[in-house]
């Protein structure tokens, strides 16, 4: 059999492919009568006494007043309506970020590291501004909206080395061709509840796209359904039939991440609407995120990622916050981050009390934000 030292040399070898470049939880007692038998005696002269009978007693008893006692009924909860709530012509302004990285290290004794091993770090962050006009509702109150790019902010890199930075505020960055973005216009289908249902028509935005750089791919695939639907979904709020909340109550979703070779992983973030507030801009509700992983199974591990996953011991946290003005019916800012963490030893260096013992630690970190800043 192969030793714990031999799988967890060929594990690092392999999750260094992890860095290869990224494209864009309910009876009563009854007493007898007696009868007293007489006897006859001798008839003596007759002595009658006459004996007045005393009056009886009178007590007058007064019933003592009942206590009363009052009980106030139970104040009802409050309910709300979390789901949003779109008006034709309405122009809102957002910021969305998304970022995605993940890292692989070796530590301990230079000399146990595996000659083919090489850790680092990769990953991207992109920064998109928008303004959101309402063109439609339906009866459903369902709206369609067009999505115009304000600024773009891109950074991606592979183990140390930077491969893209983009910012379109930057003059120096006017002529790369993520920057013929912005300006530029793209339909959405979106429900109260916050799903996109629908991307319309983005071929004008992608054809002024030119050339197969990497800004240039990376700018094409900011513009795919898949990450326009990402980039506008909010996953926090209950489905429609369910969005009439309670403070306290809660509701939950699924979101599935795949670690490589480690395998997929889903998770039930539960959702709390934790209380609801006065400001000066009106009612504003505030609800907190807790996940827990789930046994979906469109995430079940991939054989390879069930291998390495029983080399390492998993920590993770995976936490989220909303908070959505109910007078408005817009959402003010939602965030969620997952951060995991790998941790495999060996333990053969384990038992030297004179040296760190070998391990390999590998990380992953994931981010949604979207904020409304006008």
């Amino acid at each position: 059999m192969m030793s714990d030292k031999n799988c967890l040399f060929i594990a690092a070898t392999l999750i260094c492919l992890l860095l290869l470049p990224i494209g864009c939880g309910p009876s009563a007692k009854q007493t007898a009568g007696v009868e007293t038998c007489k006897t006859p005696k001798p008839e003596l002269e007759k002595v009658v006494v006459e004996t007045k009978p005393e009056p009886e007693k009178v007590v007058e008893t007064k019933p003592k007043p009942e206590k009363v006692v009052e009980t106030k009924p139970e104040p009802e909860k409050a309910v709300v309506k979390l789901a949003l709530n779109f008006k034709p012509n309405d122009v809102s302004t957002y910021k969305v970020i998304t970022e995605s990285r993940k890292s692989v290290s070796w530590e301990g004794p230079v000399s146990s590291k595996p000659k083919a091993f090489k850790g680092g770090e990769t990953g991207d962050r992109s920064e998109i501004t928008f303004t959101q006009q309402i063109k439609s509702v339906d009866e459903a109150g369902n709206a369609t909206a067009q999505i115009t790019i304000k600024k773009i902010k891109y950074l991606a890199n592979i183990r140390e080395g930077v491969a893209i930075d983009f910012d379109s505020s930057r003059e120096k960055d006017k002529a790369d061709p993520m920057n013929s973005l912005t300006g530029q216009s793209y339909s959405i289908k979106l429900t109260s509840a916050g799903q996109v249902v629908t991307v319309i028509d983005t071929r004008d935005a992608l054809g002024v796209i030119k050339g197969d750089s990497a800004s240039a791919k990376t700018a094409r695939s900011l513009i795919s359904d898949e990450l326009i639907q990402q980039r506008h979904s909010l996953p926090a709020l209950p489905a429609a039939e369910k969005s009439s909340v309670s403070k306290g109550e809660s509701w939950s979703t699924l979101k599935s991440f795949d670690f490589g070779m480690l395998g997929a992983k889903s998770y039930e973030r539960v959702y709390k609407l934790a209380r609801i507030e006065d400001s000066d801009k009106g009612k504003v509700v505030v609800a907190e995120m807790d996940a827990v992983p789930s046994v979906d199974k469109a995430a079940e591990q991939s054989p390879s990622g069930g291998f390495l996953s029983k080399l390492f011991d998993n920590t993770e946290k995976y936490t989220g916050r909303l908070t959505m003005n109910l007078t408005t019916g817009k959402v003010g800012e939602y965030r969620e981050e997952l951060k995991s963490e790998w941790l495999a030893v060996d333990p053969e260096s384990a038992k030297k009390p004179d040296e760190e013992p070998a391990a390999l630690r590998m990380k992953a970190f994931r981010l949604y934000q979207i904020e409304k800043i006008d």
